[in-house]
């Protein structure tokens, strides 16, 4: 509808992901999935950009803020870290940490735990997640999936009590993690979504898309 609010979202990533896996980086590939919604204003910014595509002015135009990591979370300045919690807890910046962003500064920052795994192991074989909360919008228009080559991480995850766990994960093998779990932080609302290992096309696979999609609604409190 013409007169619904508009959300705007920034979709970042460090681009140290594999161009061959993601020529577009991984915050180009979800970007493109989000364009396809009228509603949504995206845009991508990574760890290059001018103030490390983080800074004031960009976060003060945006409702949501998408953030996948791996190998430079340390690079990220203290300042601007403090401005996106500031920005999350105070403005209500939605946030939604992707795979290995548990261990995303602004992530450590908003829990004030450690954010670490039991253990981890990149094995490619699959994760089957359950959908433990159907009934959050999140899960809207998803059930069970599987993705079929994957990096496994397992509990504890040593973060605070999730408000709600909406995917639980299981391997062939044992293991068991919270894929999917939300909080609110002040008057932010933020969600860690554990699949995305930058070895393996994962974000070009519908489902894991789809509960992005349903995570910037509802980070942004329209759905």
């Amino acid at each position: 509808m013409a007169d619904e609010p508009r959300i705007r979202v920034l979709c970042w990533s460090e681009r140290t992901e594999p161009a061959s896996v993601y020529p577009e980086g991984i915050n180009g590939a979800i970007a493109s999935y989000l364009r396809q919604d009228s509603r949504l204003d995206v845009a991508t910014a990574s760890i290059d950009d001018p103030e490390q595509g983080i800074g004031k002015r960009a976060l003060a135009t945006v409702d949501v803020l998408v953030w996948w990591g791996h190998a430079r979370h340390n690079d990220i300045a203290n300042d601007h870290v403090n401005w996106a919690v500031r920005e999350i807890q105070e403005r209500g910046l939605g946030f939604i940490a992707l795979h290995s962003a548990h261990f995303s500064k602004i992530f450590k920052a908003l829990h004030g735990t450690p954010c670490s795994l039991g253990d981890w192991r990149e094995d490619a074989k699959p994760e089957h997640l359950k959908c433990v909360a159907p009934s959050h919008p999140i899960a809207r228009g998803l059930g069970d999936f599987t993705i079929e080559r994957t990096e496994m991480y397992n509990e504890p995850f040593l973060v605070p009590l999730p408000s709600k766990t909406i995917f639980y994960s299981y391997w062939d093998s044992g293991e068991q993690f919270r894929s999917c779990c939300v909080w609110s932080v002040g008057e932010g609302r933020v969600v860690y979504f554990r699949p995305g290992h930058e070895s393996f096309p994962i974000y070009f696979q519908a489902e894991p898309l789809r509960v992005i999609l349903n995570s910037v609604y509802w980070c942004a409190r329209c759905s």
